[in-house]
């Protein structure tokens, strides 16, 4: 039976890792694809479940030196915990990091500036502050590229352990064992902790980034109800959503979110759906009638059926559907993950060969092992492979903050070539709160009194046409008296009595209903709008 799992992957550092993790998952005997995401931190494995088990999955990914967990398994809160234990850490090394290497960036700083200051230039003030930075801000790289190396892969982890040592050991070689005389020494301690720091910083910036993205499904979950009223026994009870099942009776009151989806069976109300399709306006709603889990029912009573619970509902597949499309790969992605694949050993061979050139051709140890160091130096921070997977998946994020929903990053890449956006239904894309824009009294009534009369009888009213003619008769009129009555109707409007009028301000079904004329009549306010709609 073909399954799909998404992992937790920990402890990968750059595309050589992701792509080391895929090769190795897309090997195994049962394993249909796998496709491992480095800026999300997730892979996605499509597996026969009769012939591997995820538990061999997750083994096989440990084996490498990195750290799977089923992605399900983990709370958001704890994943939270996690990414902001990370980002504090991060945060410390690297101020600690940028302090200890502020005085060496300074020392190069006045020897290309001509002035000399021999206690910034002295090889054991150096030695001092660079060796907490190397070995032990540093270690994460050391302890990766051992992890990577181990499995017989070469990361960027290796690139920079290698290049920082290389400029670190031959600081210490110029300074205590090469005969200079009494020239300056030729010191790189600031080129190693120089290195290290900046890579810090991309780090905290691209945590910090993961963060704010996962902050956007953070709160499309949090749109979602935590508790639902139940009816057992012929009782009700409040219990937690997760332990709704399908085939419950579940009331829900007015002002109350919808636990999750489900068919009405009695009652009626007007719910505010905007959450999901972008209107303003409650939808009206009976017996028979879908309701959608996270809504919120605005004003009647009602009790219905619980269809879809838990990661069936509507919003369960809106956080999914925006979790893949943030580990999707665009097109442009496919490049930079060949071109990473081969990236760090090709820059390790490209060094070798500089080394042994200019050695062979110059005879300079010193100069050859600059040389070799640059190009290892230079490559570090593997941009390639990296900004690419962070920019679909920050994409992704902040439109669904703006409430815009990508399904992948193809689609996300395509829109670059847009020059025209359509939309499906009028009204859709607007401001999402009505507003009055004009009142036209018919009759011999006055323009102040019809709205008078209107803003009173919807002071008390929860619809969102009846607050747009409140708070445009409060703008007008400054204060608004309470009605001697009120009465909300649902789905046709609502009853008030004002000067002793009875009023009543709402659909042409409910004119009806009254008896009153909806052609001659006496008033009428118009114009409410939203964003163009009238």
């Amino acid at each position: 039976m073909i399954k799909k799992e998404t992992l937790k992957i920990s402890g990968m550092s750059c595309a050589a890792c992701s792509a080391r993790v895929e090769k190795v998952l897309g090997r195994m005997d049962g394993v249909y694809s796998a496709v491992v995401n480095l800026a999300s931190e997730k892979a996605s494995v499509e597996y026969d479940s009769s012939k591997i088990k995820v538990s061999d999955i997750i083994k096989a990914v440990d084996s490498i030196g990195y750290k799977a967990e089923r992605a399900d398994e983990i709370s958001s809160d704890r994943e939270k915990e996690q990414r902001e234990k990370e980002i504090r850490r991060l945060r410390l090394e690297l101020v600690i990091s940028a302090v200890l290497t502020a005085p060496l960036l300074f020392s190069m700083l006045l020897m290309v500036t001509g002035i000399d200051i021999p206690f910034f230039h002295n090889e054991y003030f150096q030695l001092i502050i660079a060796t907490p930075v190397q070995f032990i801000i540093g270690f994460r790289f050391y302890r990766n590229a051992y992890h990577a190396l181990r499995s017989r892969s070469a990361n960027m982890d290796v690139l920079i352990a290698m290049g920082t040592t290389a400029s670190y050991f031959f600081s210490i070689y110029n300074a205590f064992f090469a005969g200079h005389g009494h020239e300056m020494k030729e010191l790189y301690f600031e080129t190693s902790a120089v290195i290290i720091t900046l890579i810090l910083l991309g780090k905290y910036l691209e945590a910090v980034a993961k963060g704010r993205t996962s902050e956007a499904i953070k709160k499309l979950m949090g749109l979602q109800a935590k508790t639902a009223r139940v009816v057992r026994d012929g009782e009700e009870e409040d219990i937690p959503v997760e332990q709704v099942v399908p085939g419950d009776v579940i009331i829900v009151r007015p002002g109350e979110k919808i636990p999750v989806d489900g068919k009405i069976l009695e009652g009626n109300s007007a719910v505010d759906e905007s959450m999901l399709t972008g209107e303003s306006i409650p939808v009206e709603k009976k017996a028979g009638d879908f309701v959608v889990g996270a809504t919120i029912n605005r004003f009647g009573t009602f009790r219905f059926e619980a269809t879809r619970v838990g990661k069936d509902t509507v919003l369960s597949q809106i956080i999914r559907m925006v979790e893949e499309a943030q580990g999707s790969r665009a097109p442009i992605q496919k490049i930079a993950d060949k071109v990473s694949g081969v990236f760090v050993p090709a820059v390790l061979g490209i060094a070798l060969v500089t080394f042994l050139a200019w050695y062979l051709i110059s005879g300079d140890f010193a100069q050859a092992v600059v040389s070799a160091v640059s190009v290892l130096v230079i490559a570090c921070p593997c941009a390639l492979g990296l900004a690419t997977p962070t920019a679909i998946m920050v994409g992704t994020g902040r439109g669904a903050e703006n409430g815009i929903l990508i399904k992948g990053g193809e689609h996300l890449e395509m829109m670059c070539r847009l020059n025209a956006v359509v939309l499906d239904k009028t009204g859709t894309v607007t401001k999402g709160q009505p507003e009055v824009t004009d009142v036209i009294p018919l009759g011999n009534m006055e323009r102040g009194y019809v709205l008078r009369l209107a803003a009173v009888a919807e002071k008390n009213s929860e619809h969102p046409l009846g607050e747009a003619i409140y708070e445009y008769g409060i703008k007008e009129a400054n204060t608004i008296p309470d009605a001697e009555q009120f009465g909300a109707i649902p789905g046709k409007g609502v009853r008030a009595v004002v000067d002793e009028r009875e009023i009543y301000i709402g659909t042409r079904m409910l004119m009806q209903e009254t008896g009153i004329d909806t052609e001659p009549a006496e008033a009428v306010i118009a114009g409410l709008e939203d964003e163009g709609k009238t």
